[in-house]
């Protein structure tokens, strides 16, 4: 993604944001019915946010890795991370206070 931690964690962010509005506002729109395809569909989904999430936090730290920088990949690596649970812990902040309900 980037060799930025910062922009790695808001990525990471803003994509959860995105497919938490679709799941949300999906089941709004879709008459809520048993069906072979949602188990298919949120499998699918996981494998999808799985793979999207491995490429923002591990695509530049291998490139780094394996261009023989191992100390900068890994510490792309672990700022991406520790970002993203500055921002996870912020959200659960924001969702404990009641500030946005």
């Amino acid at each position: 993604m980037s060799k930025n931690p910062i922009i790695n964690g808001l990525g990471a962010l803003i994509y959860i944001i995105l497919v938490a509005s679709v799941m949300n506002f999906g089941t709004k729109l879709v008459p809520h019915q048993s069906s072979f395809i949602a188990p298919i569909a949120v499998i699918s989904l996981f494998t999808l946010s799985a793979a999207v999430m491995g490429y923002i936090f591990c695509y530049q730290p291998a490139q780094l890795y394996f261009d023989g920088k191992k100390k900068q990949a890994v510490q792309l690596f672990l700022q991406t991370v520790i970002i993203f649970g500055c921002l996870t812990a912020l959200s659960l902040i924001l969702l404990f206070t009641g500030i946005f309900s």
